[in-house]
């Protein structure tokens, strides 16, 4: 007779053959327990055995993540680039659209990597009309500014990945108000050139400093480069600990759009002390 209709409680008719009682259950569930405890044994041991899961395995920054997505955003820079060189017209498109998205992904709390990869494309339509423009001035000067952004941060990443450089408090400190100064110094410059207070194309970088006849343009370009580079040593620092504290994957979009705003600058900083240069021969 069954109990409850369960087939496990079910008589064995070869129950005189089996130790352990009148009902075939009793040796076979105590059989069927250990095999479980073992099986589970084995599993965890397994588990136990293998390594911890890495952080593209829980959703976390990577350093592949990063060097992929600044891949796309600089892939994207060179489109636009190509299209800027060809129709030199398209550069003031550029240049107003990539400020202004560049404005709202540095305010923006989550990146949005369509609004990154449009700056990437506007700004390199900037790039490409202006480094068309002086290329006819001064031949062989793109390629010049792009071996020269190329090196400043070869030497950059190779300084940091030694530990020769880092961004600590005081040094990010002073770095923040040379910044400020020398943009302050861009939008008065900028500012007296289009009102036409100054005729010069480079505006007060073109005039000589007094007594000699170096511009004021190479010696605040030079500057400007160091500002540039240590910009670079202030991104990596922010990508190293992001990694070390977890943050989520999504946030190596903002790693790349800090990566790319600097090279840009970088870039256009060479490319204007090249030519205030090669224009004062």
């Amino acid at each position: 007779m069954a109990l409850g209709g369960n087939p496990v409680f079910a008589k064995d008719k070869n129950f005189k053959d089996k130790p352990g009682g009148q009902y075939g259950y009793a040796n076979g569930g105590a059989d069927t327990m250990a095999a479980q405890a073992q099986f589970s044994a084995q599993q965890m041991q397994d588990l136990y055995n293998k390594p911890a899961a890495g952080p593209a395995q829980t959703g976390r920054m990577t350093y592949d993540d990063v060097i992929m997505k600044t891949v796309m955003t600089l892939a994207l820079v060179l489109v636009g680039a190509a299209l800027g060189w060809m129709i030199p017209a398209l550069m003031w498109p550029g240049v107003i659209v990539g400020l202004v998205l560049g404005l709202v992904n540095s305010f923006k709390k989550e990146p949005s990597p369509v609004l990154i990869l449009l700056y990437a494309g506007f700004e390199g339509l900037f790039l490409g009309g202006l480094s068309g423009l002086l290329e006819n001035m001064f031949p062989g000067i793109a390629i010049q500014a792009i071996l020269g952004t190329l090196s400043v941060f070869v030497v950059t990443l190779l300084l940091f990945r030694n530990g020769k450089v880092r961004a600590t408090p005081k040094m990010t400190r002073f770095f923040i108000i040379a910044l400020a100064g020398y943009a302050l110094f861009s939008l008065l410059n900028f500012g007296l050139m289009m009102f036409g207070v100054l005729d010069n194309p480079w505006g007060m970088r073109g005039m000589d400093i007094p007594g000699t006849n170096i511009p004021f343009g190479v010696v605040l370009g030079l500057l400007a480069i160091g500002l540039a580079a240590f910009s670079l040593i202030v991104d990596f620092t922010s990508i190293e600990k992001g990694i070390q504290n977890g943050v989520p994957a999504k946030y190596s979009w903002t790693a790349a759009f800090g990566l790319t705003v600097t090279l840009v600058w970088l870039y256009v900083e060479i490319l204007r002390l090249l030519a205030i240069l090669r224009g004062n021969d």
